[in-house]
This record gives structure tokens, sequence and C-alpha cells, in this order.
């Protein structure tokens, strides 16, 4: 081994053993606001890295923190995992994630600190409109970005660098008409979606398309914004007096938590299908979750399954956050051991460039299958996007049960 590799392998293996000194009891090493697990080592010209320099966006504060706290917390543990057992080819991962409040603006601002930072690898941004700015940054400095949850094409359309673990929205548009139709769960439908976001319109644009392919009928499709997003009493109406036996809610959890309120307020009481946005309602600060009772959403993810990789996942979230892990928190902790198995494959080490690893990155992602908690032998077309399959869920006794 020559002196360079040498001296990168100890450094890397003095910070395994630094991690619990220097990490607080949330797992944070305390050098930033945004950083975990890290070092300030960076990656700029003349400076070598001991470690993988993985950073991220995502919603710490604000209306969507549940996803980006969730994401941010899967990663962490899977890159905690890791460390400690002897990295990535010996070295390790840091891991470092800022905050872009669900905002592009912010987001690319986040990125270009995470730039400076010295970040090789990207887990893009959590939510689909910020990633979508983030995805062009990562796109024209060539560092390779694999987001948990950002799911519209345009994240990744036009960019063979950027990658999801989640469904795309058309996928999820798609599976969920397929689902209602395929479990004649309603001849009568409502569609009430956000008119200002990708990923609520996309859902429903494709979910309208495979609705009239299916002839499942859409009584009433009525939309929302920013702005007027608190009263839906005239979708509502729209929706129970064109008879519609179930309405579909393409969108986030928190205008869904009203419109489930609002429902009930009024005696409406259809049968609701959500998306994987849906995932952190029961959780959701202020929110009746008796309110979800009986509503079916399609998620990559449930926490209550009973396979060993799932229980220990979900153990091991419950101890250092006192919560219940989502399909966001669940894509994250996919999407760190993902890059560790391409890593490997590509026997790739961090004093490789962005650009180096970049372009291994690509190739393994596009020829690898990788097992997750989020689906088995998932693969990844030349798009970014992944293939694995849905799974139905349905809230009862206020947990995600299976469906058939």
């Amino acid at each position: 081994m020559n002196m360079k590799k040498l001296l990168c392998t100890l450094a890397a293996f003095a910070m395994v053993l630094g991690l619990t000194a220097c990490g607080g009891s949330d797992g944070t090493s305390g050098t930033g606001a945004g950083e975990t697990a890290g070092t300030e080592a960076g990656n700029d010209a003349g400076t070598e890295t001991a470690a993988f320099m993985v950073g991220a966006t995502g919603p710490l504060t604000g209306g969507a923190a549940i996803y980006g706290n969730a994401a941010k917390n899967g990663a962490q543990i899977a890159v905690d995992e890791i460390n400690a057992a002897g990295g990535v080819n010996g070295y390790a991962i840091s891991l470092r994630y800022e905050d872009d409040t669900h905002d592009a603006e912010k987001a690319v601002n986040a990125y270009n600190v995470l730039k400076d930072w010295g970040m090789q690898l990207s887990l893009g941004s959590v939510t689909s409109k910020p990633c979508e700015a983030t995805s062009a940054e990562t796109f024209a400095d060539r560092i390779f970005a694999l987001t948990p949850s950002a799911s519209s094409v345009a994240t990744i359309d036009g960019k063979d660098n950027m990658f999801q673990m989640c469904f795309t929205d058309p996928n999820q548009g798609t599976a969920s008409a397929e689902y209602i139709s395929s479990q004649n769960l309603a001849s009568k439908v409502a569609v009430i979606w956000k008119s200002d976001d990708v990923y609520s319109r996309g859902i429903r644009d494709t979910f309208l398309a495979e609705a009239a392919a299916r002839n499942l009928e859409v009584v009433s499709d009525t939309t929302f914004a920013d702005g007027n997003d608190k009263d839906f009493s005239v979708q509502l109406s729209d929706a129970r007096d064109n008879g519609a036996e179930l309405v579909f809610l393409p969108m986030y959890y928190e205008p869904a938590s009203l419109i489930l309120s609002q429902a009930s307020g009024m005696g409406y009481a259809p049968k609701w299908f959500g998306v994987d946005g849906m995932d952190g309602i029961l959780t959701m600060k202020g929110f009746d979750a008796s309110l979800a009772e009986g509503v079916m959403l399609l998620t990559p993810f449930n926490a209550d399954a009973d396979d060993e990789r799932t229980t220990a996942f979900v153990a091991s979230y419950q101890e250092r956050f006192t919560d219940i892990p989502n399909q966001f928190a669940a894509d994250a902790y996919d999407c760190v051991y993902a890059l560790k198995q391409a890593l490997e494959n590509a026997s790739a080490t961090p004093d490789m460039s962005a650009s180096e690893l970049n372009d291994l990155m690509i190739q393994q992602f596009t020829t690898m299958t990788f097992d997750g908690l989020t689906g088995s032998s998932m693969t990844w077309d030349a798009s970014g996007a992944v293939s694995k399959s849905p799974k139905g869920m349905v809230i009862q006794d206020g947990a995600y049960v299976g469906m058939d």
C-alpha cells in the first residue's frame, strides 16, 4: 500500500472510532447545523479526504419537516452502521444534511454550502421542487445524486447522473388507478389535487389517464394551491354531490389531514386513497389519527412488517429518535446502502474526484441489482428511475396494515 492510501486508511479508521465520542445523543457531530457523523475535511483542490463525503438538502424545518428529518435520520442510521462495520472499502462515510425548508432557491443555496464543504456524492433533495433545482446543479457539476423521495419526472429528466430510490409520480398515479380498479374499491371516484405542486400534478395526470383506460369514472376533479389550502368545503361538496364513493388524494399529509378533518365535520365518509406523501400523517402533531382510520395508500415500506431487516431498522430508529420511521426514512436508509454497494463494486476510494465517482456510479447503478427495506431485486434504467413494486396499505388501529 502506498503512503497516500495508508494515511487515508488510518484517518478513516480513526474517524470511525471517534464517531461516538464526537457525536451527540442524536448522532450529530456537533460541527455544524447540517453535518452528521462527519469531518470538516473537504475535497477542494489539493485537500485530501479520509471519507466519502455525502451531502443532501431537505426540509428540516417548516411544514414538510417530517419528510426531511425522517430522510436525514434514516440515512444517518445507515451511515453509522456502515462506519461501525468498517466503512466502504475501508473508508468511512461522512454525511451532511442542509435545511432547504422545501424551497427551491434555498435548496440551491444549501447545495452550494455542501459543495464548499467537499461533497463528492449527493442524496439530492428530499422533496420534488427543490430537487428539480439541485439536480440541475449536480448534473452541471458532475456529482452523482440518488434522491430518496423526490419523485417528479423533471427531477431526473435529461440528467444522466440523477437517480431515484422512490417511485416516479407517473408510476404512482398509474399504480393507484390500477389498484382501485382491480380491487373494485369504487365505481365513482373524485380527485383533489394541488395545482402548484409538481408532485401532486404529476400523479393526478397519470391517474386520470389510467382511470379512463380502465373505465373508472372520475366524477369530480378539483384542485387548490398555496393561499387557498385551508378550506376544502368546495372540493369536498363537489365530490359528495357527484356521488364519489372514493376520494383520491395525490398530495402530502398536511393538506390531506385538513381534508379528512373537514370531511368528517360535514358528515362525508367516502373511502380515501393516498400516495407515499401521505406517509407521516399518523405522527403529525395536533392531528387526530382516528380520522385516518381506513385510509388506503401505496407505499414501498411498512414499519409493521415482521421481516428481520425491517424490525431491526424500526427498533434502531425508535431507540434513537423515539418515533416510528416512515417510508422517507426507509428510502434514505436504502440510498446509503445502495451507494455502499456501488462504491464497493467499483473499488472506489475517497481520494477520487467527484467526477470520477460520478462516472463509476452511473455505470454501477445501470447494471446492478439491489435488495433493501423498500424492495427486493431493485434495478435502475438509464433514465434514473427505479423498478420496484408498491405495497397496498390501510390504516387500522393507528398503524399501517398490508392489503392483499
